[in-house]
């Protein structure tokens, strides 16, 4: 995957803002950079994990659709219920198997498509110096005539009808809107776009989790962020039900951390001031290996301020691609200008 540029990242932002910026939908799936050669198609995830093996059916589009090219997007699945068509998280994230078979048999009843929305290079010509405004042309040109699975993305340079878009298209499963600077070049592993969404959300990296006070289950899961090398606990993610916490317990095992003995290896969360003493925070250490994204409301002292809510898995994220720079970051304000 090395001959893939990093992607292009953004920064949260808490409202559709305004200036020379292009207006994207923000789409629910897998970041993927791919390269259509003569010699074949290579897919990327973000984090620079191949996906190629995973979506046979948009490697045929490619060859058949474009001529030799990079291209940045997302892969989406969709499916139909009751008359209205939407995205699908859970479907797609179920593409990744191990199993060939499995793979194949999944192309066919839940087919991806691929939404494009930069090209980072046209046979031998290299764009990505241009600024937006002439990449969008280029893309424009590139896929006139293509048809899906491969797709281009809406865009706009109104940002009244960016702020429509924030409301409207939720209902079709979309994330939120994306603001990029029209005259900037594409900047590979830079947040230099920015991204608003429905809610705060952050991916973060599995550490381990408590048992449940019923002593069955999962009671919470200990998550953390990577900053300046190391990797730091900022949070717990609790309100799983009763199933669900005993489904976790077997489905985490192959992540336990063990001892020359074989027993799992535990450790100590961090206990709050404000918490009983008698409170048990120690925890199963897990390796690092997987990802997840929560809801939160704040950040405080580099640490969620509360217990946050669990979104989902990340299968398509690399653990050291969860940092801190992708957390909001609210603008300084004097307490005494708020309490006059």
């Amino acid at each position: 995957m090395s001959d893939l540029p990093a992607p292009m990242l953004a920064k949260s932002v808490e409202k559709v803002p305004e200036g020379d910026l292009l207006y994207e939908p923000k789409w629910d799936g897998f970041r993927g950079l791919v390269s259509v050669t003569t010699e074949g198609v290579e897919i990327g995830s973000r984090g620079d994990k191949p996906l190629t093996r995973y979506f046979p059916e948009l490697v045929d589009a490619f060859s058949r659709l474009l001529p030799p090219c990079v291209l940045d997007g997302e892969i989406v699945v969709t499916l139909e219920t009751d008359g209205v068509r939407r995205l699908q998280w859970d479907a797609l994230t179920q593409r990744i198997h191990p199993a060939a078979s499995r793979v194949e048999k999944l192309s066919v009843e839940t087919p991806a498509s691929f939404v494009a929305f930069d090209v980072l290079a046209i046979g031998d010509r290299d764009p990505s110096e241009l600024p937006l405004s002439q990449r969008r042309t280029e893309l424009e040109k590139l896929f006139a005539g293509v048809s899906a699975p491969l797709h281009l993305t809406r865009t706009t340079r109104d940002v009244h009808l960016a702020r429509r878009w924030l409301d409207e298209f939720e209902g079709a499963g979309l994330d939120g809107v994306v603001a990029k600077p029209l005259g900037d070049p594409y900047q590979p592993g830079k947040r230099a776009m920015f991204k608003i969404k429905h809610k705060r959300t952050a991916d973060v990296v599995l550490l381990g989790y408590r048992i449940h006070r019923s002593g069955a289950g999962v009671g919470s899961l200990l998550v953390g962020l990577h900053h300046d090398g190391h990797l730091r606990a900022v949070g717990g993610v609790s309100a799983f039900s009763n199933a669900r916490r005993l489904e976790l317990i077997d489905e985490l095992a192959p992540l336990v951390v063990t001892g020359e003995d074989g027993a799992a290896v535990t450790g100590e969360k961090e206990r709050s001031r404000f918490a009983s003493a008698n409170k048990d925070t120690s925890f199963v250490q897990l390796r690092p290996e997987r990802v997840l994204e929560v809801r939160y409301d704040q950040m405080e002292a580099g640490r969620f301020r509360h217990t946050v809510q669990f979104e989902r898995w990340r299968p398509d994220r690399d653990p050291e691609s969860c940092t801190y720079d992708q957390l909001e970051v609210p603008r300084v304000y004097d307490l005494d200008d708020v309490l006059q």
